[in-house]
C-alpha cells in the first residue's frame, strides 16, 4: 500500500486535546519530513454537555464518537485520544494503531489554601468529575464534601480560583502537558488513588484496514506503555468498566516485573475490592496479568458491588 502524502488528524478542540494532536503531528513530521499533517478540530457531544455528569449522559465515549465518524467518512485518517477516554470496546472496523509513551499517570491535588487532601478541614469542598476519584476520596476522607466538576483544564482551575472549591483533583498528565505543573499542590500516589485505566497515555485510532497509517505510526508505539495499558483495559472490560463504575487499574514495570493494582468500589467508598497482581515480565500476554487481578476482585465481592450500582441513565 503506498504511503499517503497527507494525513489529517481529528481532535477535540479543548486546549489539552489540541496539545495532544499537535504533539502527534510534530512527531510524525519529524519522522516523515515529506508528509503533510493537518489538524481537524471538532466539538463532541461530551464537550457540548458540560452541565451534566458523564456518568449520566453516556460516559466518556461521548468524546470520541464524532471523531470516529470523521474517520469513517474519510474526513480524517486518524484520531488522537487520551486513552482514559477510549471506550473499552471499539466499534467494528476501528482499531488502536498506536499507544505512545505515558506521561505522569497519577492524580493531582490542586488547592490555593491547603497543602494536601489530608489537610482539608471537615466540610471542605473537593471538585472532581470522576466516580473513581470520588469513591477513593470518600473512603479515606468521609468528612469531605465531593462536588461535581466539569469543563476543560482552564475552566476547572478558574472555578477553583473563584472560590467554588477548596481543592480539585485533576490528572497530573494534563496539567504538565499544558505547562501548569506549578499549580500541582501534591500528587496522589497510586497507593492512595489508583489511576484511571490508560491515564497519562495517548492513543491513536484509525480504521482497521488502514495499513498505510499503521506503518507511519509504528515508530511512535511505546511497547511498555502499550502492554500496561492493554492489561488495564482488560481488567475494565472483564468488569464492564465505564464512567458509571468506580473502577481503577494501573500497571507499571518494577525491576523488570509488571505489577497491576486495581479496585472496584461503591460510589460512597464504603465497599471496596482491591487487587495486587504481578507477572515476572512482559513475556506473557497482558490478559494474563488482568485475569489475576480480576480473580482477586471477584473473590472480594466485585460482582456484588457492581450489581448494586444504579443503572446508567
Amino acid at each position: 500500500m503506498p504511503t499517503p502524502d497527507v494525513l489529517t488528524i481529528a481532535t477535540r478542540e479543548s486546549a489539552l486535546a489540541l496539545w495532544q494532536a499537535h504533539h502527534v503531528r510534530d512527531r510524525l513530521r519529524s519522522l516523515h519530513p515529506s508528509l503533510e499533517v493537518r489538524i481537524l478540530g471538532m466539538t463532541t457531544e461530551g464537550d457540548r454537555r458540560l452541565n451534566s455528569s458523564l456518568a449520566k449522559i453516556g460516559g466518556k465515549g461521548l468524546f470520541v464518537k464524532e471523531l470516529e465518524a470523521a474517520l469513517e467518512c474519510g474526513q480524517a485518517d486518524l484520531a488522537v485520544h487520551s486513552m482514559k477516554d477510549v471506550p473499552m470496546h471499539l466499534p467494528e472496523g476501528f482499531a488502536l494503531a498506536a499507544i505512545l509513551e505515558r506521561e505522569d499517570p497519577r492524580d493531582a491535588f490542586v488547592s490555593n489554601r491547603h497543602r494536601a487532601l489530608s489537610a482539608l478541614p471537615p466540610g471542605a469542598r473537593v471538585g472532581t468529575s470522576s466516580l473513581r476519584r470520588e469513591s477513593q476520596i470518600r473512603a479515606r476522607y468521609p468528612h469531605l464534601h465531593i462536588e461535581p466538576l466539569r469543563g476543560n483544564v482552564n475552566t476547572r482551575l478558574r472555578k477553583l480560583d473563584e472560590g467554588e472549591y477548596d481543592g480539585i483533583i485533576l490528572a497530573a498528565a494534563g496539567l504538565r502537558r499544558l505547562e501548569f505543573s506549578d499549580r500541582i499542590t501534591a500528587v496522589l500516589e497510586p497507593a492512595d488513588s489508583i489511576p484511571a485505566v490508560g491515564q497519562g497515555a495517548l492513543g491513536i485510532e484509525c480504521l482497521a484496514g488502514r495499513q498505510d497509517v499503521y506503518e507511519l505510526l509504528r515508530p511512535l508505539v511505546h511497547e511498555a506503555t502499550s502492554w500496561c495499558v492493554h492489561a488495564e483495559r482488560a481488567v475494565s472490560r472483564a468488569l464492564a468498566g465505564s464512567c458509571v463504575v468506580p473502577l481503577g487499574a494501573f500497571a507499571q514495570i518494577e525491576a523488570g516485573a509488571v505489577r497491576l493494582d486495581a479496585f472496584v468500589a461503591s460510589p460512597d467508598g464504603r465497599r471496596m475490592a482491591r487487587a495486587h497482581a504481578r507477572v515476572p515480565d512482559m513475556g506473557a500476554a497482558p490478559g494474563v496479568l488482568a485475569e489475576q487481578a480480576v480473580a482477586q476482585l471477584v473473590a472480594q465481592g466485585a460482582r456484588e458491588i457492581l450489581a448494586d450500582l444504579p443503572p446508567a441513565q
